[in-house]
């Protein structure tokens, strides 16, 4: 409940519908960060057990949030906060945490930057510190 209680946009204003134990409320009269749109609720049963929102976050902390959702394998924790192209290329390939380690080089302008050996992931970061802003698309540099 809390998770609804801090959602920091107003309400969305349209069932969407449920899919499975997926049930989603979008916005139809406000934009906000994020293919999410709104509120995805997984529901179990008569329980909801874990609730997805749009998130309001600075650049950094968006970078980091989809990273940590491709780290956790939950796509829609990176719905919250990015494109849905965005969610496909990062989850193109799953998280080996025996892998490479990625480390985080800041954002300057428009793009959000994670080194690895042997090259860099790009995050092409859109919005305002007002809106919100949500990771749009993602490269990769190879050294």
């Amino acid at each position: 409940m809390h998770t609804l209680f801090a959602y920091p946009f107003r309400a969305p204003d349209r069932f969407a519908g449920c899919v499975g134990g997926a049930c989603r409320f979008t916005h139809t009269s406000v934009r906000v960060p994020g293919e999410l749109n709104g509120l995805l609720m997984i529901v179990s049963g008569a329980k909801v057990t874990k609730v997805y929102t749009s998130r309001h976050l600075p650049k950094a902390a968006v970078a980091k949030h989809l990273l940590d959702a491709w780290h956790k394998g939950d796509r829609n924790q990176g719905r919250e906060v990015a494109s849905a192209a965005a969610v496909k290329t990062i989850f193109r390939v799953k998280w080996d945490p025996k892998g490479v380690p990625y480390t985080f080089q800041g954002c300057q302008a428009s793009v959000c930057a994670w080194s690895y050996e042997g090259g860099a992931m790009l995050m092409h970061v859109k919005g305002s510190k007002a809106r919100g802003y949500e990771v749009r698309s993602i490269g990769y540099v190879a050294d």
